[in-house]
């Protein structure tokens, strides 16, 4: 069995549901409560997807605008990204793009594999204003076409586990398929 490690950076604005996504996804139980993330918090994991086991890596960076400079560092070495926006909150869909420039500007200019993640799917109902797949499926097509991979979206409820385990699958595969392709392409 063939080994890699991948460094997956969490990126959006506080309490869109990061760090509830990392803990749901590592098997650590739920909070109703919202503790911010003060700089950055990281976690490893292991995974298996075919004969390859993977190593990830998971970054979960602050997300108010005042750890801006302290984010910075964080991005360095980012091989992929869950670019995550609260569907309740429309304002944290608005600002994705701020959130790919620091990601970008901070990890050598490189353009890197990402999931977009509209979370909190379990308020969709029950939020009058919430963000419609439909502009979050178009932003995705979008970033598919700018960026040169496909960028899938996927709503996810850190609550009840909805797509968690999935979207960290999806972003490891095409991490490991852009990988898979640079070193063909370079050799």
């Amino acid at each position: 069995m063939s080994q890699r490690i991948f460094k997956i950076t969490l990126l959006g604005e506080g309490a869109v549901g990061k760090t509830s996504i990392r803990r749901t996804y590592l098997g650590e139980s739920f909070k109703d409560g919202y503790m911010m993330t003060i700089g950055a918090d990281f976690a490893v994991k292991k995974m298996a997807l075919g004969s390859v086991e993977y190593t990830l890596q998971i970054w979960d960076l602050a997300g108010q605008q005042r750890f801006s400079a302290v984010r910075e560092v964080y991005y360095r070495g980012t091989a992929g990204a869950l670019l995550i926006f609260d569907i309740s909150r429309p304002e944290t869909y608005e600002i994705l793009p701020n959130w790919l420039h620091e990601l970008i500007r901070n990890n050598k200019n490189r353009i890197v594999p990402i999931v977009l993640i509209g979370n909190k799917a379990d308020l969709r109902e029950t939020t009058p204003y919430s963000v419609p797949k439909e502009y979050a499926q178009e932003y995705a097509d979008q970033l598919s076409e700018w960026s040169g991979f496909y960028v899938p979206y996927v709503e996810t409820s850190a609550k009840t586990g909805l797509n968690v385990e999935n979207v960290f699958s999806i972003l490891a595969e095409n991490i490991s398929q852009y990988f898979e392709r640079m070193m063909v392409e370079n050799s």
